[in-house]
């Protein structure tokens, strides 16, 4: 093989790869806030979660809150920004709604969040824990 075709295929590899990175990127949402400041104050109006799952690193969480139709909502996924050291371990998280509509139609959304931030470091996977306003929460381990 000459150095120019080399060079090439380097190249083309190079490209899938840094395209393949940001694919994983923009298929998600929003990115996880991690903020110790923000888990304790960000706004925490009446939601209920419905459900959770992760596709690769993104984290979908589907909804519901009272609202007219959610396009005004400020919607964060934050992390406490704190380990618990379990077997996994295990990060808090919550779901902050800002929610200033004044109707009292049942909105029903599907957010997702990309979740790389949360990795720990010599873990092939760890333990999320979403706080539910109503204190009901959901666990779902992330792997990667």
């Amino acid at each position: 093989m000459t150095m120019k075709i080399r060079l090439v295929l380097v190249a083309l590899l190079v490209v899938m790869v840094a395209c393949h990175d940001d694919m994983s990127m923009e298929s998600c949402d929003q990115e996880v806030i991690v903020s110790a400041e923000q888990y304790e104050t960000a706004p925490n109006d009446p939601l209920d979660i419905e459900y959770v799952e992760i596709d690769g690193d993104c984290l979908k969480i589907k909804f519901s809150a009272g609202g007219c139709d959610g396009s005004t909502w400020e919607v964060k996924l934050i992390d406490s920004g704190a380990l618990v050291d379990t077997n996994p371990p295990q990060r808090n998280l919550r779901l902050s709604l800002k929610d200033e509509e004044l109707c009292e139609a049942l909105i029903h959304k599907e957010i997702s969040f990309d979740i790389h931030k949360l990795r720990v470091i010599g873990h092939n996977h760890v333990e999320l824990f979403i706080a539910n306003p109503d204190g009901v929460g959901f666990a779902i381990t992330y792997e990667y």
